[in-house]
C-alpha cells in the first residue's frame, strides 16, 4: 500500500506526551507520521507493510498469509523428511488403500512434485472424463454423467450432499445447492462497468484458450467459450446473491423429493441419486428452488453439443492446475493475474502442499500438530475461551435494548456453545482411499470421490458434531450455527495470533478478539436465528428482533459506505462478519479487564494495557494487497477489507477513543453515529 518511516511504540508515545520506555524485544513499530486518532490502521500497520511488501507469488501479503506460508513450510519440511525414511522408499502402490497414513501423505506429495511426468502426460489424465462427455448421445444420460463428474470433484450445474436438518440439528438430510459457475461470484456475470466488461471478455478468451489446449481450432474454441459463458450467465442470473446466501430462512425449503421432478422435469433426478449410490430419502432441502428451475431450463433448451462444451470446460477448469505447464500457466493467467493482479504463480511445492491439504488434510494435519502444537497451547486456549464466555455472559445483562425474556434464551445459547481447539479428537480414517506415487490427477479424483461418498452416506444419519470443517494447519477459525460450536485449528494458534511469549493485553487483542468474533457469530444477523441446539428457531421477542435489525442496519450502512477502487463494499453481505468484529472486540476487552482486575497497571513500551490490546488487534490485520485482489475481495467476500475491519470497528469503540485520547471530531471517533449491538 504505502511506504513510510517507522518508529517504535515508545518513541511515538513520547511524542504524544506519554512516558517513554525501552521497547521490548519483538515489539512492533508504528508510523509516527500518522495520528492513531486519524487512521489507526495506517498508524499500526504502515511499518509492517513497508517491511513486508507482497512477494510476486502473492496477491495479498499480510499476517494471515505470512503465517499460512510458514505453516506450509512446516508441512513441506515434514514431508521431505518423511520421504527420506527407509519405509517411504518402498513402493506403497501395491498395497493400494491399505498403506499407512504417513506413506499416503508422502505418495501424494511425490506424485504432485513430479513435474516431468505432468509435462509428459499433457491432458491425458482428464481424457477419460472428456471422452465420457463426448460420448453423451441422449439428455436422459446426462444425470449419471453429472453424478460421475460430481464424484470426481467437478462442480457442474449444482451441488448436492448432506447437510444438517434446519428443523432437527441432530440429523443430516439431503441438500441441493446452487453451483456450476466458473467466476467467483454471480454478480461478475452481470455487473455493469468497464472493469467488469474486461473481466468477462478475459474470461471468455481464457475458456477459448483452454479449449485450444485441448485440441480445438481457434474458431470452434471461441464458439464453445461463448456457449459456456451463456450457460453460466443463465445459472448466475438465478443464483442467490452473497447477502441472500447468509439469510438461512431464504435457503430453507424442505420438500418431498418427488417435488424435484415438478421443479425440474427434464433432469433425471432418480438416475442422478442412483448413480451417486445415495441412500434412500423422501425429503430434501432445496436451497434455491428458482435456481433448480434454471438448471432444468438450461438442460431443456441447450443442445447436446452446448451441454458437452459446458461440461468439458468445467472438467478442464477443475484439473488445469494439475496438468502440464501450458494448462497451469493459462489457468493462472486468468484466476491469478486477471482476477487478483498476482504477478507470478506460486512455486510448485506450495501448490502441492495446498492440494494435499484439500485432498487428505487430516493425514497431513498429523505432521503439523506434531511439529507446531502441543498440550499447553490447547490448555491456555481453553482458559481463554472460558474467560471470553464469562465476559459475554456479563455483557448480555448490560444490553438495554434486549428484554429479560430474550436475554434468558441468549444466556442459554451462550452456555451451550462448544469449543473445538487445535485438531480433531477423532481423526479421519482414509483407509479405503488409494493414493499412488505417480498419479496426481487420479489421486485428486479418488480423494474427491472418497469425500463425496463419505458425505452422501451421512444422509439420514445422526449428525456428527465432532467433525471438523477445517484442517489442522488452516489459518482461520469458524462458528457453526447448526452445531453451535466455535472451532480454532492449530494453524491459527501461532504467533502473532496466539503468542505464549506475549503479554495478556496483546494476546487478548489478537486471539481474544478472534474468540469473541466466533462467539458473536452465534448472535449475528444469521447465527441469531438458530437456537442453542442448532435448530432454525425464532427465540426472539418481536420487539427485540426489531431492535436488533435497527442496530444491524447501522452496521450495514457504515461498512457499505467504504470504497474499494470503483466499487463499494457490500454492507449487506459483510454485516455478519462486521457484527462479529465489533462484538468480538468489545467482549475481548471486557475479558482482558476482568483478567487484569486487582493487578497493578503496567506499561510496556510506554503503552497501557488497553493501548497494547488495540495494537494487538490491529496488527494481525496488516496487509499489502494488489488492487485487483482488493476489488475482487470487495465483490466476492463476506469479510470487509483489513483496513475497514480495523478502522470501522475501532471507530465504534468508546474505549479505543479514551485509550488514545481522541477528540470527538477525530476521524476514528464516530460518536453518536457509532454502531453497537453486542
Amino acid at each position: 500500500m504505502r511506504l513510510v518511516a517507522a518508529i517504535s511504540f515508545a518513541a511515538l508515545l513520547a511524542a504524544q506526551g506519554a512516558p517513554a520506555a525501552e521497547k521490548p524485544t519483538g515489539l512492533p513499530v508504528v508510523d509516527p507520521s500518522v495520528s492513531p486518532c486519524q487512521d489507526f490502521y495506517a498508524y499500526a500497520c504502515h511499518a509492517w507493510m513497508k517491511d513486508n511488501p507482497s512477494p510476486p507469488d502473492q496477491s495479498r501479503w499480510g499476517t494471515f498469509t505470512k503465517l499460512a506460508q510458514d505453516n506450509l513450510t512446516i508441512l513441506k519440511d515434514a514431508l521431505e523428511e518423511a520421504e527420506t525414511r527407509p519405509e517411504s522408499k518402498r513402493s506403497g502402490d501395491e498395497r493400494g488403500a491399505n498403506k499407512p497414513g504417513s506413506e499416503r501423505a508422502v505418495d501424494f506429495y511425490r506424485a504432485c512434485m513430479d513435474e516431468t511426468a505432468a509435462e509428459e502426460k499433457k491432458a491425458k489424465p482428464i481424457e477419460p472424463l472428456l471422452a465420457r462427455i463426448a460420448a453423451l448421445s441422449d439428455k436422459h444420460d446426462l444425470a449419471p454423467l453429472v453424478a460421475a463428474l460430481h464424484d470426481d470433484g467437478v462442480p457442474v450445474l449444482f451441488n448436492f450432499g448432506a447437510e444438517t436438518d434446519f428443523q432437527d440439528a441432530r440429523r443430516d438430510i439431503a441438500g441441493l445447492q446452487q453451483g456450476g459457475l466458473g467466476l467467483p461470484n454471480r454478480d461478475l456475470y452481470s455487473r455493469q462497468g468497464e472493469k467488469d466488461d474486461q473481466i468477462r471478455k478475459a474470461y471468455v478468451a481464457h475458456i477459448a484458450r483452454i479449449f485450444q489446449l485441448l485440441g480445438e481450432q481457434e474458431a470452434p474454441a471461441r464458439a464453445k467459450a461463448e456457449t459456456v459463458m451463456r450457460i453460466e450467465t443463465q445459472l448466475a442470473d438465478r443464483s442467490f446473491t452473497l447477502a441472500q446466501r447468509r439469510q438461512p430462512e431464504l435457503t430453507h425449503h424442505k420438500l418431498p423429493t418427488a417435488e424435484l421432478t415438478q421443479l425440474a422435469p427434464d433432469f433425471d433426478w432418480s438416475g442422478y441419486f442412483q448413480a451417486l449410490h445415495a441412500p434412500r430419502f423422501d425429503t430434501l432441502n432445496i436451497a434455491n428452488p428458482d435456481f433448480v428451475k434454471a438448471v432444468d431450463e438450461i438442460v431443456s433448451a441447450s443442445t447436446l453439443d452446448d451441454l458437452k462444451a459446458y461440461l468439458s470446460w468445467q472438467v478442464a477448469r477443475s484439473f488445469a492446475p494439475y496438468l502440464s505447464k501450458d494448462f497451469v500457466d493459462e489457468n493462472f493467467a486468468f484466476y491469478g493475474k486477471t482476477l487478483t493482479g498476482q504477478p507470478e504463480n506460486q512455486p510448485r511445492w506450495k501448490r502441492c502442499v495446498r492440494a494435499e491439504d484439500r485432498a487428505i488434510g487430516e493425514d497431513l494435519g498429523h505432521y503439523f500438530v506434531a511439529a507446531a502444537f502441543g498440550a499447553e497451547p490447547k490448555k491456555r486456549m481453553t482458559g481463554l475461551v472460558e474467560t471470553l464466555r464469562k465476559a459475554y455472559d456479563s455483557d448480555i445483562e448490560t444490553l438495554d435494548w434486549m428484554s429479560p425474556e430474550t436475554k434468558k434464551q441468549a444466556h442459554a445459547k451462550l452456555a451451550a456453545i462448544f469449543e473445538k481447539i487445535g485438531y480433531p479428537d477423532h481423526w479421519r480414517d482414509y483407509s479405503g482411499l488409494d493414493i499412488k506415487s505417480a498419479d496426481l490427477v487420479g489421486n485428486i479424483e479418488r480423494a474427491n470421490a472418497f469425500e463425496n461418498k463419505r458425505d452422501v452416506e451421512k444422509i439420514g444419519q445422526a449428525h456428527d458434531k465432532t467433525e471438523w470443517h477445517m484442517t489442522p494447519p488452516t489459518v482461520n477459525a469458524y462458528y457453526s450455527p447448526a452445531e453451535n460450536d466455535i472451532n480454532f485449528p492449530a494453524g491459527i494458534l501461532q504467533p502473532p495470533f496466539f503468542n505464549p511469549a506475549a503479554d495478556d493485553a496483546v494476546n487478548y487483542g489478537a486471539i481474544g478478539v478472534v474468540i469473541g468474533h466466533e462467539i458473536t457469530h452465534g448472535f449475528d444477523n444469521s447465527g441469531r436465528k438458530y437456537d442453542k441446539d442448532g435448530n432454525l428457531t425464532d427465540w426472539w421477542t418481536e420487539q427485540d428482533a426489531k431492535r436488533f435489525g435497527e442496530r444491524a442496519a447501522c452496521i450495514v450502512d457504515q461498512y457499505g459506505g467504504y470504497k474499494v477502487g470503483d466499487v463499494n463494499q457490500n454492507g449487506e453481505a459483510t454485516q455478519g462478519e462486521n457484527i462479529a468484529d465489533n462484538g468480538g472486540l468489545r467482549i475481548a476487552l471486557d475479558a482482558l479487564h476482568a483478567a487484569l482486575k486487582g493487578k497493578k497497571e503496567t506499561k510496556i513500551g510506554g503503552y497501557t494495557a488497553d493501548q497494547r490490546f488495540f495494537l494487538g488487534f490491529a496488527q494481525v490485520w496488516c496487509t499489502n494487497a494488489r488492487d485487483d485482489a482488493r476489488r475482487t475481495q470487495a465483490l466476492t467476500d463476506y469479510h470487509s477489507l483489513p483496513e475497514y475491519r480495523v478502522n470501522g470497528t475501532l471507530s465504534n469503540s468508546e474505549a479505543f477513543a479514551k485509550a488514545f485520547h481522541c477528540k470527538a471530531t477525530d476521524p476514528m471517533v464516530r460518536g453518536d453515529k457509532a454502531c453497537r449491538i453486542w
